[in-house]
């Protein structure tokens, strides 16, 4: 699959909890990334639902 860059911008409070999780192992990339495949997986099922 070929990955293209999202540039955008936190306030530092959200910065400093991604610098957290980077620290546990998990990047602010990955994270951000899951977040919206998970955030578009249920947006779907809750359309079939409906």
């Amino acid at each position: 699959m070929m990955m293209v860059r999202v540039l955008i911008q936190l306030p530092r409070p959200l910065k400093a909890k991604l610098d957290v999780l980077r620290q546990h192992g998990t990047t602010a990339s990955g994270f951000i990334r899951s977040l919206v495949e998970r955030e578009f997986q249920q947006r779907a099922t809750a359309k079939k639902g409906r």
